[in-house]
């Protein structure tokens, strides 16, 4: 359930086959590339249709809490509506600013990065936004894993880090420069967005209860697409007044800022800290 931002990666690693990154390519016709992408995206929904039976899941899941004395009918009577403490309602207001943050930074990257490759360094951009797209994918597993031991929040901070480090060393890089250090940031950019994201939505729906999951989780994606789709003007705006070298800079400045927000974010974590002293009795914090 994690937002398609890497359906840019994804839609490269197509491209890549048909070789649109290459310049000489630049004004190529792309009817055979749209057409295989809407191929392979209507033969998905008919998998997903086929295979997909939503009401007996949901029978075997209620039949499943009941046998395990879990369901306490929460979504049957509206009493999952509960409001948050005020301690709660920041952390979530924070979290939501952390993902708007970093989808401002990341996403600004994706979307303009095939102007900025051909412009700035001269590259070929589908193979760098595979290998980022390829390093999120083998991360997902081993992310999972870790935050299940270090907590979310920890494992949130350290991929933001590593987001803020892959694009601010890519800010410095030129044509010319190493296309292996260009693809070992992105690799890292990968990863850090695949930590962070991983954790994110389950922090949210963690302040919900019953019946109100499905609203925290249009909260979720009302703060990433919101970004998504705004980022894209910005940015554009930015580098058409600066030149394209803001690209970089700009989105290290977001992702940097998601890193203070979900610094201060006290709730929604598998492995809360002890509190300690006069926190403690602050029983609504």
């Amino acid at each position: 359930m994690q937002p398609r931002s890497g359906s840019r990666a994804q839609a490269a690693g197509r491209a890549s086959l048909l070789s649109t990154g290459k310049a000489q390519n630049a004004m190529m016709p792309y009817i055979t590339f749209f057409t295989v992408i809407g191929a392979i995206m209507i033969t998905a929904l008919v998998i997903f249709l086929l295979t997909v039976n939503e009401p007996k899941f949901v029978k075997e899941m209620e039949e499943e809490s009941k046998r395990y004395g879990v369901d306490n009918g929460e979504d049957d009577n509206g009493e999952g509506s509960r409001k948050l403490s005020k301690g709660e309602l920041t952390s979530l207001i924070l979290i939501l600013a952390s993902v708007a943050l970093w989808f401002f930074g990341y996403n600004a990257v994706t979307s303009k990065y095939s102007v900025y490759a051909g412009k700035v360094l001269n590259l070929d951009y589908n193979m760098t936004l595979i290998i980022a797209q390829a390093a999120a994918i083998i991360s997902y597993l081993p992310v999972g894993i870790i935050s299940g031991k270090i907590g979310r929040k920890k494992s949130i901070l350290a991929g933001v880090v590593m987001l803020a480090t892959a694009f601010c060393v890519a800010s410095f890089l030129r044509a010319g420069s190493s296309a292996l250090l260009m693809n070992c940031m992105f690799a890292l950019a990968g990863i850090g967005w695949a930590t962070s994201n991983v954790n994110s939505f389950p922090m949210v729906v963690e302040l919900a209860k019953g019946g109100t999951v499905g609203k925290y989780t249009g909260y979720y994606y009302t703060a990433s697409m919101a970004a998504q789709v705004l980022t894209p003007i910005l940015s554009g705006f930015l580098m058409d007044a600066f030149g394209m070298k803001i690209l970089f800079p700009y989105a290290t400045a977001f992702v940097a800022l998601a890193f203070i927000t979900m610094l201060f974010v006290k709730h929604g974590d598998n492995k809360p800290t002890a509190r300690r002293g006069l926190e403690a009795l602050d029983v609504d914090a």
